[in-house]
C-alpha cells in the first residue's frame, strides 16, 4: 500500500481501537465478562471489516479510477449490511452480550467512518498523477 492508504488506515484504525476498549471498559461494568468479550469481538469485526474495504477501495481507486466513486458507494453499503447480518447472526448467542456486542458494533462503525473522513479531508492527495518523464505533451487544442 503507498504510505498514504496506510496512512489513512491508521488514522481510521487507531481511533476504532480507542472507541473499542472504551466500550469495552463499560460494557465489562455493565455487562461482565461477557459484555466485555462482546464489545472487543465487535471492534474486531468492525476493524475487519472496514480495513479490508478500505483496501478494495484504494485498489479500486488504482486499477479503475472511473469506477471509484459507484464502488464506495456499493462498499459501504455493502459493510453495512454485512455487519447487519453479523450482528442478526449472532443475536442469541452465549459465547459474550449481544446487547455489548450490537452497541459496540455501531459505535466503532461510526467511529471508523468518521475518523476516516477526517483522514481523508485532512490528506494531500493529488487528483492528477504528475507525468515522471521529461517529454513535452502533446497538443491536444485546436492549431491555426
Amino acid at each position: 500500500m503507498p504510505s498514504n492508504d496506510v496512512r489513512i488506515l491508521a488514522q481510521a484504525a487507531v481511533p476504532t481501537v480507542a472507541v473499542g476498549a472504551i466500550t469495552a471498559v463499560i460494557a465489562g461494568v455493565v455487562a461482565g465478562g461477557k459484555g466485555a468479550v462482546g464489545a472487543v469481538v465487535a471492534t474486531v469485526v468492525v476493524i475487519a471489516f472496514m480495513g479490508l474495504g478500505l483496501y478494495v477501495l484504494q485498489r479500486t481507486a488504482k486499477t479503475l479510477p472511473q469506477l471509484f466513486q459507484a464502488m464506495g458507494l456499493m462498499l459501504y453499503a455493502a459493510q453495512l449490511l454485512l455487519l447487519f447480518i453479523f450482528m442478526a447472526a449472532f443475536k442469541n448467542t452465549t459465547l459474550f452480550n449481544p446487547r455489548a456486542f450490537a452497541i459496540t458494533l455501531v459505535v466503532a462503525t461510526l467511529a471508523w467512518i468518521g475518523a476516516q473522513t477526517r483522514a481523508h479531508m485532512k490528506a494531500k492527495i493529488l487528483y492528477v498523477e504528475p507525468e515522471s518523464t521529461g517529454s513535452k505533451p502533446e497538443k491536444s487544442g485546436h492549431s491555426s
